[in-house]
């Protein structure tokens, strides 16, 4: 992730707690635009939530990161009873040669390709609330700049998943593999992570990042990715998300 504020975020700001983060080119997009805690602290979710106001006020969303996932933790049950949403992410990299098995035939598409498939995405995380078109427009921008590079895999010329893949230096990141739930259940998951890893080719440096309380790090453990390290990510969607 800090590839990714490297190359697109221009205001990185010390705070009592760590670091405000923002891309002031893509302001709707709450991956960007962050309240970065990076040391212990005895504030609780009042104190933090000034503070990411203070930040972010402007923004309609507010994104508190943890790198230390003990401290969000401990605020986790106050944070989902003040309404926001809290994702422990954990980081892995590939450490082991992959396996025989069938890949998915994805093929490259643009970026807009799947924005159908990222709104499933979004309503599946949040209950059915909907992605809006400034977030997709900022994220299929933001990727492009980074030259992130959009795989799909279709069925009856429908796109039915994809995966998304991004380098930075040496270093390559998974950034997305998703499946349509109408779609699952027949491997095509493996087989996405499975296309992903080919076509990131000769690596030093491979990433996946999952949700550390759900089932695909299980897959991407099968495949040869070990845990690094773990996060803990609060998210207050804008009004109109909520």
């Amino acid at each position: 992730m800090d590839g990714v504020y490297a190359s697109l975020c221009d205001v990185f700001e010390p705070c009592e707690v760590g670091t405000i983060i923002r891309s002031t080119s893509y302001p709707d997009y709450w991956r960007l635009n962050v309240l970065r805690v990076e040391r212990e602290t005895d504030l609780g979710v009042e104190e933090l939530t000034a503070l990411g106001d203070s930040a972010l006020g402007d923004l309609e969303h507010r994104t508190i990161v943890f790198h230390l996932v003990a401290g969000g933790e401990r605020l986790r049950s106050d944070f989902t009873a003040a309404g926001w949403h809290s994702t422990r992410l954990v980081w892995m990299r590939h450490e082991l040669a992959l396996s025989a098995g069938a890949s998915a035939p994805v093929r490259e598409v643009p970026a807009v390709a799947v924005r159908d498939l990222r709104r499933a995405w979004h309503a599946e995380d949040f209950d059915g609330r909907e992605l809006s078109n400034e977030f997709l427009a900022h994220a299929e921008e933001a990727g492009a700049l980074r030259g992130a590079r959009v795989m799909a895999l279709h069925k009856a010329g429908v796109a039915v998943g994809y995966m998304q893949l991004e380098r930075y230096g040496d270093g390559v990141e998974i950034s997305e593999v998703f499946v349509h739930s109408d779609h699952r259940g027949l491997g095509r998951g493996t087989a996405l992570t499975r296309a992903a890893i080919e076509e990131a080719g000769d690596h030093s440096d491979l990433w996946i990042c999952a949700d550390d309380e759900d089932r695909p790090k299980e897959l991407y453990a099968r495949l040869g990715f070990r845990p690094a390290w773990t996060t803990m990510s609060f998210l207050r969607l804008p009004p109109n998300q909520n």
